[in-house]
């Protein structure tokens, strides 16, 4: 029977509260679930407590967690990018409660896809990653997917024509804001250094970098496997592709035979349906299972 075990731990002395879901013969292999962005335990973000039940149901002990400033946790809210301590501190915790775990998943939909990279790398603990949607916004990146798909289903929508033709169309408002657009994808971000501080014994990736160039390089220094999932319906998933697709080195990244991708065209950003959230789960129970199979992280008889 699985068993679910609230926790309180501390992270620079603010209280965060986490649920430990567990049974049985439970592999030693954990999963922590890292939030992502304020919201509800209900609706389409149900799917972390579902999830973390069915992993439990399959013997994956599971940990999800508020950092600080989030859900139930106390203290001030972070930002995504600055949550590195919250983590290291769940993941403490959870080899508490839990003193048989040899390693750690990180799970992140969104921005927590994209603090789980920034974290990562810095933990040997840390011996996967499922990525959903990672958060990897610029303006210049926003405002070229925008225009992609967008202003391009407006063309194609016979609603804006029959605006158009019938006078009751904006023409100041839309010129303005079209050309405001495109002034954003033109505008390119300098490029900052991506020389590392040492730190804990780690090569430090540097804050300062654009969000898709620091996430690639977190990526390039953590060495185990990865699970990627992409929703087809969804302008995250779409501006991550567009940064993919202009970065060769993150091209070469994700080609590895470590990384294991699932575009899931059919779903939405936080895969709303049960089927979407159904294959969601099942995508990464198998996942997980193959890697309790790999050097390096089979479970010791």
């Amino acid at each position: 029977m699985n068993k679910e075990i609230p926790i309180v731990f501390q992270c620079h002395e603010v209280n965060l509260l986490g649920i430990i879901h567990t049974s049985a013969n439970a592999s030693t292999l954990g999963v922590l679930l890292v939030v992502g962005g304020p919201q509800y335990r209900v609706g389409s973000h149900r799917q972390f407590v579902l999830l973390a039940r069915m992993l439990a149901d399959n013997h994956i002990p599971v940990m999800r967690f508020d950092y600080r400033g989030m859900g139930d946790a106390e203290g001030e809210q972070m930002s995504f990018d600055t949550v590195d301590d919250d983590i290291a501190a769940a993941i403490n915790a959870f080899y508490q409660v839990s003193p048989d775990l040899s390693g750690i998943v990180i799970w992140g939909l969104c921005d927590a896809a994209s603090a789980a990279l920034f974290y990562a790398y810095q933990d040997e603990r840390v011996r996967g990653l499922v990525l959903l949607n990672p958060w990897v916004y610029t303006e210049q990146s926003a405002a070229t997917v925008y225009l992609k798909h967008y202003y391009l289903q407006r063309l194609l929508n016979p609603d804006f024509w029959r605006k158009l033709f019938s006078l009751k169309f904006d023409y100041l408002q839309s010129v303005a804001s079209l050309l405001t657009l495109v002034k954003k994808t033109i505008n390119r971000t300098p490029k900052a250094d991506l020389d590392a501080t040492t730190e804990n014994g780690f090569q430090i990736v540097s804050a300062s970098l654009s969000l898709p160039v620091r996430m690639r390089e977190c990526l390039r220094r953590f060495k185990h496997p990865i699970l990627l999932i992409l929703s087809g319906r969804d302008l995250t998933a779409d501006e991550f592709r567009a940064a993919i697709a202009g970065d060769r080195q993150w091209q070469s990244l994700l080609s590895d035979v470590r990384v294991t991708r699932h575009d899931f065209m059919a779903s939405d950003h936080t895969f709303s349906s049960k089927v979407w959230r159904d294959q969601v789960a099942d995508w990464t129970l198998c996942w997980l299972n193959e890697l309790t199979m790999r050097p390096g992280t089979r479970e010791e008889a």
